[in-house]
């Protein structure tokens, strides 16, 4: 016998009701102040001497507080733009034209893209994608380190340091919408969530909150700054890779999977394989054989 062993707490996704049906989501809100932290955080750190003083920075961070500042507003295009694209092609085009067992999830897509294409646009109905949003970050990050004539690598192992807040706040926001629930489970914590049926679930949004948020956060912020593993450029990125790839495949255990890929393989698990991978490449940056100098 399933019982719920916590109450769910209904939130309203509208945070602030402005007019009639417009107003300010907690969606947004999260976003917004994943990426305001996450400025604050970056730019805290750059601020730090003591972490620059060994080789290769001699005194001389990746960037200075203005190159942060700037490139806030450059994340936040790749977050939006590479968040929603990923969306719409890995989940409502790729997923939905070779999985047909997921014509629920599907509705009618991929034809509605083609039919209504405002809807690849349409970020206020829902649907971004934390891998789309990371290449995005990442070819934001690659054209602005360009054209700022910094080092690529040693930026983007900053940047990947301060991920974890946004993907913290973004979790929590899922949970207040009662989005992306658990699996069916007995556990003293469960909950039954709006439009899930009437069964208690696994709280996975707090799961991910947890691993890909606060956890993965202090992993990467011990590794700069007790093991200052940030002096090796590369590692801490693979780090991340690491990190967001594991945790986010242990919450697939417990998280009902949006679709299904292969069998019990979620499509949330098989986008751990590309992480691992970007992991891998960059433990080989981080400790290949480097020229005498």
């Amino acid at each position: 016998m399933h019982t719920a062993g916590l109450p769910f707490p209904h939130i309203d996704p509208v945070a602030i009701h402005i007019w009639g049906s417009f107003g300010i989501r907690w969606y947004a809100i999260s976003y917004i102040t994943g990426l305001l932290l996450g400025w604050w955080w970056l730019a805290r750190t750059i601020r730090n001497k003591n972490l620059w003083t060994n080789p290769p920075f001699n005194g001389k961070p990746p960037a200075t507080l203005d190159d942060i500042g700037d490139f806030v507003v450059w994340a936040t295009l790749g977050v939006i733009i590479g968040g929603r694209l990923g969306w719409v092609l890995f989940y409502g085009i790729f997923l939905c034209s070779v999985s047909p067992q997921n014509a629920d999830y599907c509705r009618g897509l991929p034809m509605d893209f083609l039919e209504h294409p405002i809807r690849i646009i349409a970020a206020w109905e829902g649907g971004m994608s934390f891998h789309g949003g990371a290449i995005g970050v990442i070819v934001a990050l690659w054209f602005f380190a360009r054209s700022r004539k910094l080092n690529f690598v040693q930026l983007g192992d900053m940047v990947t340091t301060v991920v974890p807040i946004g993907l913290f706040f973004g979790r929590i926001a899922n949970f207040v919408n009662g989005e992306l629930w658990g699996k069916v489970t007995n556990v003293p914590w469960a909950m039954v969530f709006p439009n899930a049926g009437d069964l208690p679930r696994h709280p996975s949004q707090l799961y991910e909150a947890g691993m890909e948020g606060l956890l993965l956060f202090i992993i990467l912020q011990v590794s700069v700054r007790v093991f200052r593993l940030h002096e090796r450029p590369g590692l801490v990125s693979a780090i991340f890779f690491t990190g967001y790839g594991t945790f986010r495949f242990i919450a697939e255990i417990f998280r009902e999977p949006d679709t299904m890929f292969i069998g019990w393989f979620s499509l949330g698990m098989a986008f751990s394989i590309p992480m691992w991978l970007a992991a891998a490449y960059f433990y080989w940056y981080a400790f290949r054989p480097r020229a005498a100098v």
